[in-house]
């Protein structure tokens, strides 16, 4: 059994829609971030930086932190979404995922969405990049039905979340039709529905 500890975010999201997805027995543990859970004591054994989503895989008493290596993890134990042959492009896109799409929008949610206002050039250069990245994810899925190629992937399950806060980011997915097909027919998929209401409160995916 696999106890995922985490809080309804983006990099929360991926992890609870891979386990949707292997259909494997698992359980979420809320980490409520307002009240600092994730800088306890007993957290920080298992997530040095104090940063969510965690796992423990209960079989064998290992734990996780970081979400690309959650979903590598899961990948090879399961081997779904993860195929051998394809590692080094799904490995691409998935570091893509983690080190720009994420920070960048992530960036673009402080500046844009929580603290309007505070900071003309925060909002300015984030804004831009936010919407480079769109551009640049459209560019891709011209010409691929998925970006790690014609499966879904880990790539997938990890850039979506992120995507799925367009409403947050006032760029207009429909304006970038390759996108917009990408996440429609990711957010048609059962598992990814499930998974993406991980605290069971009803969120439903927004749609452009």
């Amino acid at each position: 059994m696999i106890e995922l500890f985490t809080a309804d975010t983006p990099n929360g999201k991926k992890i609870s829609i891979m386990l949707e997805e292997i259909g494997c027995d698992f359980k979420i543990t809320k980490i409520n971030l307002f009240e600092d859970e994730q800088f306890k004591a007993d957290f920080k054994k298992i997530s040095p930086f104090g940063k969510i989503p965690v796992i423990t895989d209960h079989e064998n008493g290992q734990s996780l932190f970081e979400s690309g290596a959650i979903l590598i993890y899961l990948g090879e134990k399961y081997n779904k979404f993860y195929d051998l042959k394809d590692r080094h492009i799904i490995n691409q896109w998935l570091m893509a995922q983690m080190g720009i799409i994420g920070p960048m929008i992530g960036q673009h949610h402080q500046f844009h969405h929580y603290n309007p206002g505070k900071s003309e050039f925060g909002e300015e250069r984030y804004f831009k990049i936010a919407k480079r990245i769109y551009g640049e994810l459209d560019e891709r899925l011209s010409s691929s039905k998925y970006l790690a190629g014609n499966g879904y992937t880990i790539a997938d399950i990890a850039t979506f979340p992120w995507i799925a806060r367009h409403e947050w980011h006032d760029i207009g997915l429909n304006n970038y039709k390759n996108l917009t097909r990408w996440y429609l027919d990711i957010s048609k998929r059962e598992a990814v529905i499930k998974g993406y209401d991980l605290l069971k409160d009803g969120s439903a995916i927004p749609l452009p």
